[in-house]
């Protein structure tokens, strides 16, 4: 979608490249690191639940939020957001850059539509908030072998057994504290995009 928003800018401007209008920001640079699981109460349960929402720092990614809806003026600088590196499995600070260019902002990650706290916040930030709903039974068979290409579980059993035991937990929580959202976007499996 971002992609195709900056396309259509270069092509409306004449010209074959340009400062891109739409940036694309993704909740997963806001993984807590390994280090910071480490460091909390049960280390084995946090490294256990990755990727659940308590294993996130929200109140950084919020902040950044707030900070891009600040009026642009001459002097907005370049902002960075944070991105996350499956090879050495932790983020990487400042490594998105979000030019003052950047009219349209697409941010993405599974708790940001969670009436829970920090999240909830978020609806009062943004213009518009989507929800893409996925059946489970879908969601495990596209989730088992990405796990295994990213190095996150060995094999297909335990992919599955990550994905029933962390993945579709926080899946439940997702859908079942959903807050209020503009568009609910059913996925399914288009042949056409294979």
């Amino acid at each position: 979608m971002v992609s195709r928003f900056n396309a259509i800018s270069t092509g409306c401007n004449g010209k074959t490249t340009a400062p891109p209008i739409a940036s694309y920001i993704p909740m997963d640079g806001y993984h807590l690191s390994r280090a910071q699981l480490d460091s909390m109460p049960n280390p084995k349960h946090a490294h256990d639940r990755r990727g659940a929402a308590f294993t996130f720092d929200g109140s950084a990614f919020l902040s950044l939020i707030r900070t891009l809806r600040q009026p642009i003026t001459p002097s907005t600088p370049t902002y960075y957001a944070a991105s996350f590196d499956h090879a050495i499995k932790d983020p990487v600070n400042d490594d998105i850059p979000i030019l003052p260019t950047s009219r349209i902002l697409v941010f993405e990650g599974n708790y940001l539509s969670l009436d829970k706290e920090p999240w909830k916040e978020l609806r009062g930030i943004v213009d518009e908030s989507w929800f893409v709903e996925v059946d489970f039974d879908v969601a495990g068979e596209r989730l088992v072998p990405r796990h295994v290409k990213a190095g996150i579980a060995t094999d297909e059993e335990a992919a599955w057994r990550r994905v029933r035991e962390n993945d579709l937990v926080n899946g439940r929580e997702i859908v079942d504290f959903r807050g209020v959202v503009d568009e609910v976007v059913v996925s399914r499996e288009d042949p056409a995009f294979k």
